[in-house]
């Protein structure tokens, strides 16, 4: 099958599986396309965030209640409890970090050497910048600090790679891609 069919067939399946939200899925045949090392366009950059968005998003909210759940049971002394959710959040964090780690070496091996325009660097620092945010989110101490750093790395590189030539057309995205790397917990 030629690159150019392959593509089109990933696209279409990565299409489907969003409709039917089988965003795993979707991602996985986002991958494939960007392992063809071929610059993604705007739609495919699209489904590639909105599927990694909807796998990383559902863990994420997993892990924001479990942690509630938690500190609640601590609360109350239920020590057995506490036990068993700090176990089942260790399972969601793992999981976090393999999506995230997945996504950021995508990211390095594949996207940004294959990314010809300004915009589509952009796009990929600041997909950077949130997942590294994301893995800051659920890591402690010095897991924490290094991707805290390197998600501002992320954000900062959308400054050195406008979308546009025209300083001020880049400036919203930019300022936009600054403002996100605070770590709510």
């Amino acid at each position: 099958m030629s690159t150019e069919k392959e593509r089109e067939t990933h696209v279409y399946n990565a299409k489907l599986s969003e409709q039917a939200e089988r965003y795993d899925e979707m991602v996985e045949c986002m991958k494939r396309i960007a392992e063809l090392d071929v610059e993604l366009s705007v739609d495919e950059r699209n489904l590639l965030s909105v599927g990694y968005k909807n796998v990383i998003g559902a863990r994420r909210a997993s892990w924001r209640i479990l942690s509630s759940i938690e500190q609640k049971e601590e609360t109350k002394g239920n020590e057995n409890n506490v036990k068993l959710i700090k176990g089942y959040r260790q399972k969601i964090e793992d999981e976090l970090s393999k999506i995230c780690h997945d996504i950021l070496s995508v990211l390095d091996k594949h996207l940004i050497p294959s990314s010809g325009s300004g915009e589509a660097t952009v796009f990929y620092y600041k997909m950077k910048g949130d997942y590294y945010r994301y893995l800051a989110e659920f890591t402690t101490d010095q897991e924490r600090k290094e991707a805290s750093e390197q998600s501002l790395k992320g954000y900062e590189a959308c400054e050195e790679n406008p979308k546009s030539e025209d300083p001020k057309e880049a400036k919203p995205e930019i300022s936009e891609a600054k403002s996100e790397p605070e770590v709510n917990i």
